[in-house]
């Protein structure tokens, strides 16, 4: 199978390009830098020039593929406006590419705060609808195509994916106890989040293009919930520094933007992932990776 993917050489679009690699699929990932072009030729796989708003660069991976998976996202903290808009432009791109087309195109989203008071599964439906929602609505948006002829599937990925090298939350936080001389929880630390090492998110991509119906939901998560005081505890054995709760009110100043999310709980299940691909994750546990060094060396 001759797959597109977009985000090749990011986090979780390295490891998904690996995978692909590994099983025998042909790569052809997005590259918008000659150092991404040169990354993608060292591993095998064939680099399309351009970038997220280049539109016509999506089209033609989408027109010339047999499976697209669409990682890449601008992550724009400062203008999360722009982000969406981008998200939705590039969503509308690919779909309109592979519309009638039966082919696979696999969406990241993610699954913080999708529902409050529970464990979020795969039925739950996101609320984020049309242009001006989080994302754009991107993850709606793409399940739309599936009644356009496009066999599209949602990945939706716990809020830590981590792993050695991992630049997301758990390095924010991180960071954030480097520079405060502290390893903090928000209010009594009781506040969760799920977690999947990248090498099972990546395989959950490759299963999901070549066995996902049209339609699907699926969640990276291989650990249901870990406390924020688990992984506070963990960063803070990690740097040999003291452990300390945070006061909700200071969280925004003490993490920066996280803090608003580490004060949250953000979890779901991933029983009807697990059975609808056999997807058994094996990778370390994120208070594993933490303990191993991977957010410190």
């Amino acid at each position: 199978m001759r797959a597109f993917v977009t985000g090749a050489t990011g986090w979780i679009g390295s490891a998904v390009v690996d995978e692909l690699l590994t099983a025998g699929h042909q790569v052809v990932g997005l590259a918008r830098s000659d150092a991404a072009e040169r990354t993608l030729a060292a591993k095998g796989a064939t680099a399309l020039r351009g970038d997220l708003d280049d539109l016509s660069a999506l089209r033609r991976g989408a027109t010339e593929a047999d499976a697209v998976l669409h990682l890449a996202n601008k992550h724009d903290w400062s203008d999360p406006a722009e982000s969406d808009r981008a998200e939705r432009a590039a969503v509308t791109a690919l779909g309109d590419a592979l519309t009638g087309s039966d082919r696979p195109f696999l969406v990241a989203s993610a699954l913080s705060r999708l529902v409050e008071g529970r464990p979020a599964t795969e039925a739950d439906v996101s609320p984020a609808v049309g242009p001006d929602s989080n994302r754009g609505g991107s993850e709606n948006l793409a399940l739309d195509y599936a009644a356009k002829g496009v066999r599209s599937v949602v990945v939706r990925f716990a809020p830590s994916v981590h792993g050695r090298g991992d630049w997301g939350f758990v390095n924010f936080l991180t960071e954030a106890a480097r520079k405060q001389g502290v390893s903090g929880h928000v209010g009594d630390g009781s506040a969760a989040w799920s977690a999947v090492h990248r090498t099972d998110a990546a395989r959950l991509m490759r299963l999901g293009i070549e066995q996902a119906p049209a339609g699907s939901r699926l969640h990276a998560v291989a650990e249901e919930a870990v406390s924020t005081k688990e992984i506070a505890e963990a960063i803070g054995r990690s740097l040999g520094l003291p452990v300390v709760p945070v006061r909700p009110e200071d969280a925004a100043a003490h993490f920066g933007f996280v803090g608003g999310f580490f004060a949250s709980t953000m979890t779901a299940t991933s029983d009807l992932t697990r059975q609808l691909l056999s997807w058994k994750p094996a990778g370390p546990t994120l208070v594993e990776d933490i303990d191993a060094g991977a957010y410190t060396t």
